[in-house]
């Protein structure tokens, strides 16, 4: 298969992007980074590959570029879905840090992020090892989920209290004190698109009448805690959080500015007391997952953001939808405390980083490949100026094997 490459781009080397941020605990020295970009080529039972290894290796390359993990269990709980990575047993700690050995050996860093299925989990995958199917309140995110947990007798049901505690106290700690183990130099915890952490935020998934329900305080009273508790784990300024104020993805609500207000507030007052967290990563309202909005559909704007948090932003979705000029990017890069995640066209352009410099044409990528299993269309796209050719058919025969 062969895919044409865009028009050329505008070199964006002598702008702000290609100046240096601090992040946190660390300088990167341009403000891009690969946003975190579900790819499904651990292995069945969730350790990282060796495709992994030259995919991420591949991508770190530029010097200082900031490599976020596809997202990652933070507990067999948390999710089992196969060929996702985890990071809640010592084979894939041993795995991720082979990984970022790679990346720190390429000068650049890396940030796992941190993930916890809840009611979107497979029921099937979690009856089979034994574990509950939990959510904030037991509302079903389809039908079809639904119908998959009563014929598997493993039905949604509501966390307890002490099953909440438990994820403050042992699930999260456990997964950054292994995160650290593997060598990663942030860690970020995903608290949004409909995932446990945003269940918790949203009404539509959020049907609880205690402490963890109902106001936008007890709505939010579970991320809090976390971020608390990782703290003096991590460092705050090692630990960074994402967020989707305008996505529905996953059937929750738009959860909009006044909850995310009240979060980013609370994030300030942290910061205020010494305890400034890494960044918070955004997305923009022109995407909902791996999907872009038409502008008719979006709702909202990530302007307010910078009212209410004064430390540094990564805000990520659809950054290319305006080139070959980039404005929405050096509009949002002003500030001088943004940093911008690219996620699709890093797939399909290896040395984006060098090529958004240099104002070089991207190659377009292909959907149909996110979401597979084998090689093709993973460690099968050209860097620039490279005339490398792969039999599909040969490259869908290689699998990853796990590296620990």
């Amino acid at each position: 298969m062969t895919v044409s490459a865009t028009s050329p781009i505008a070199p964006l080397g002598q702008t702000k992007l290609f100046k240096p941020l601090k992040v946190g605990r660390y300088e990167l020295p341009q403000r891009i980074a690969f946003a975190p970009s579900t790819r499904c080529r651990a292995t069945f039972d969730n350790i990282p590959t060796d495709l992994q290894l030259q995919y991420y290796k591949e991508r770190a390359q530029y010097p200082g570029t900031l490599i976020i993990t596809e997202a990652t269990y933070s507990s067999a709980q948390g999710g089992l879905n196969p060929h996702i990575p985890g990071i809640f047993n010592d084979a894939q700690v041993k795995a991720w840090k082979k990984i970022n050995d790679e990346i720190h050996a390429a000068k650049s860093l890396s940030s796992v992020q941190l993930w916890y299925l809840g009611r979107v989990a497979n029921p099937v995958h979690l009856k089979n090892a034994g574990l509950p199917f939990v959510a904030p309140s037991p509302v079903y995110w389809s039908e079809e989920s639904e119908q998959q947990a009563k014929e598997c007798g493993n039905e949604l049901r509501e966390l307890t209290l002490e099953e909440i505690d438990d994820l403050v106290e042992n699930t999260y700690p456990q997964a950054a004190k292994n995160a650290l183990a593997a060598g990663f130099d942030y860690v970020e915890i995903h608290s949004a698109h409909g995932y446990m952490l945003d269940q918790f935020l949203n009404t539509a998934s959020n049907k609880r009448t205690d402490q963890y329900g109902g106001s936008i305080e007890n709505r939010a009273r579970l991320l809090l805690r976390i971020i608390d508790k990782l703290i003096p784990i991590v460092g705050a300024d090692r630990l960074a959080v994402r967020l989707s104020p305008w996505a529905r993805f996953q059937n929750v609500d738009t959860e909009g500015e006044e909850i995310h207000k009240y979060i980013l507030t609370e994030f300030q007052k942290r910061a205020d007391e010494g305890n400034q967290l890494a960044y918070v990563s955004l997305v923009e309202p022109r995407v909902q997952a791996s999907w872009d909005v038409s502008a008719e559909d979006q709702i909202g704007s990530n302007a307010f953001a910078s009212k209410y948090w004064k430390g540094v932003f990564m805000k990520a979705g659809s950054y290319t939808y305006d080139a070959p000029e980039f404005k929405s990017l050096l509009t949002d890069l002003e500030d001088d405390r943004t940093f911008i995640g690219f996620s699709r066209y890093f797939i399909s352009c290896p040395d984006l980083v060098h090529r958004l410099k240099e104002g070089l044409s991207l190659t377009p990528y292909e959907r149909a490949t996110f979401y597979t299993q084998d090689n093709w269309g993973f460690n099968t796209w050209n860097k620039f100026g490279e005339n490398n050719q792969w039999n599909e058919e040969e490259e869908t025969k290689i699998v990853g094997k796990a590296l620990a």
